[in-house]
């Protein structure tokens, strides 16, 4: 059973996605095999029309993620941008629409104050692991199983989003958690 959200509504939450792909299938069954995460329909998605920009550290996983995609039929709406994310970011112009944060955990903070400049007023700030498997509230998760140092900087993450001037935010408890924030107009 899931901490956060017992297995029967996760899998409940996923009968209502009917827009099941065969490719995205296969690439989580092989993801699940490695032990490797995959942003799934509930959590995040391209929509028709829409462009993505994802930023990979290790060129293997970028090499990966581009096959991936030209599977899926998307290599024309995808660009992988290979690198420190820290790096990178500086040269990234928007504005976005969306822009989804699964990275190092680490980096969620210092990448925050960018993020929320790239993105259009209205635009969606998806956060993935944010409540960390439960750990980022002490004594729920009995004996933690990820790095102390992420969990820190989740939750002063997360203590930063709900007070930043610029956004309004809420934290939706599926999966481990995703925190959606929407840029206030100017």
């Amino acid at each position: 059973m899931g901490l956060i959200v017992p297995d029967a509504i996760e899998q409940y939450l996923a009968s209502l996605n009917r827009g099941g792909d065969a490719v995205l299938d296969e690439i989580a069954r092989g993801n699940e095999t490695r032990g490797l995460p995959l942003v799934d329909a509930e959590v995040g998605a391209l929509p028709p029309g829409g462009m993505l920009l994802t930023m990979e550290m290790s060129e293997e996983r970028a090499g990966e993620a581009r096959a991936n995609f030209a599977r899926a039929g998307l290599a024309d709406r995808t660009s992988v941008i290979v690198g420190d994310a820290q790096l990178k970011i500086a040269k990234v112009s928007g504005p976005f629409d969306l822009i989804f944060q699964d990275g190092s955990k680490q980096l969620y903070e210092p990448l925050l104050d960018r993020l929320v400049g790239l993105l259009r007023p209205g635009g969606l700030l998806v956060t993935d692991n944010v409540l960390w498997n439960g750990e980022v509230v002490p004594g729920f998760a009995g004996t933690p199983t990820q790095p102390p140092e992420d969990t820190r900087a989740i939750t002063a993450y997360n203590e930063r989003l709900a007070s930043h001037p610029d956004l309004i935010t809420a934290v939706v408890p599926l999966r481990d958690g995703v925190s959606i924030s929407v840029k206030r107009r100017a």
